[in-house]
């Protein structure tokens, strides 16, 4: 059997210049440059320092993955980029750094769907995809539920959040109790010492007429402030390991039922979960619980490839050669607000 082809990924749909090299299912290098220092003093990415910083880190971080891989770049033999979602001026450079590669070695450029992305990278661990498949993507920009009858050329979506993301609300709540940003990791580690069951704060859009896949975290966060404030003007200390371990609960309560009740309904088995807030230890747990219980397959990536990175971005693109589907244009160009069910952007789909 020939060996399959060498696809280089590149993401810089956000703060994180990421480049990838994968081969069929296999990584072979995943390296990472992070601008997130410089965004913490805003307590929040800025879009123009995003693109700045993947400018300057562009070449070096590519460099590193070649060498990681031990590969050169005339081993490639095709690129995938994200196209979008994401910050229009961060994907902008990446998809150009990718056209200018692509059309210096001569080999298929591949624009990608960010989402799509984290759910791919989880075959470079555990294999092909079930499909179809569930698959719950939680991030800082995006709390999305999907069907994937086929993860090349087929994703649906079934419900997404109609406000805050859950990452977001996690960074807003770790803003009140006076955490650092980004909020994930650090109220993972304070929730750690409290107590869940300490404070009753809601679970929105859990009533039966609510939209049964939609998520909302925006009164949850409003309603961690208002705590947290009537305790400040009464003078009384705020015990941030049982206001984190109340909130952290609630989200995870509410992204775990979901998705299993997502599961259930569509009559599928498996469950693949990604995202940055896919490295909550919580959410992981329950989410092992509660899929046990149903009899669903539980999939998540480890805890390094549930952030954003470049082998995800490879992985489809390995995915989408090996499916024999098009490649994208020259003209291919970001879209901030790409569409979950356009996988992948090419000739035939602008």
């Amino acid at each position: 059997m020939a060996e399959q082809p060498l696809v280089l990924g590149f993401e810089t749909s956000c703060d994180e210049t990421g480049i990838g090299l994968v081969r069929g299912h296999t990584l072979l290098s995943d390296a990472l440059a992070t601008s997130m220092a410089e965004h913490e003093r805003f307590g929040g990415v800025v879009p123009e320092i995003a693109s700045r910083a993947h400018l300057e880190a562009m070449v070096p971080t590519v460099h590193r993955a070649l060498a990681e891989a031990g590969v050169g770049l005339r081993d490639v033999d095709a690129i995938a980029v994200t196209a979008g979602p994401g910050l229009t001026g961060a994907l902008l450079v990446g998809v150009a750094a990718a056209k200018a590669y692509a059309l210096a070695l001569d080999v298929p450029l591949y624009g990608v769907n960010h989402l799509a992305a984290h759910v791919a990278v989880d075959e470079l661990e555990h294999g092909p995809l079930a499909e179809p498949s569930v698959a719950m993507l939680v991030s800082g920009g995006h709390s999305s539920l999907l069907l994937v009858p086929d993860l090349a050329q087929d994703v649906q979506e079934l419900g997404r959040t109609i406000d805050d993301a859950a990452g977001e609300a996690f960074d807003k709540v770790a803003r009140v109790l006076g955490l650092p940003f980004p909020g994930g990791p650090p109220i993972d580690r304070a929730a750690a010492d409290g107590d869940p069951g300490s404070i009753a704060f809601p679970r929105g859009l859990t009533g039966p007429r609510d939209a049964a896949y939609d998520f909302s975290f925006s009164g949850l966060k409003t309603a961690v402030a208002r705590w947290v404030e009537a305790r400040e003007r009464a003078g009384e200390p705020v015990p941030v390991a049982d206001v984190a371990a109340a909130f952290q609960e609630a989200v995870v309560d509410v992204l775990t039922a979901k998705a299993v009740r997502a599961c259930r309904d569509a009559g599928v088995d498996h469950l693949v979960i990604g995202g940055g807030v896919a490295a909550n230890s919580r959410l992981r747990a329950l989410a092992q619980e509660r899929c046990d219980a149903a009899g669903i397959v539980l999939r998540v990536p480890s805890r390094r490839l549930c952030t954003d990175n470049g082998a995800m971005v490879a992985a489809l693109g390995s995915r989408l050669v090996a499916a024999g589907v098009a490649p994208s244009g020259a003209d291919l160009g970001a879209d901030s607000s790409l569409p979950i069910d356009v996988v992948s952007l090419s000739r035939s789909s602008g």
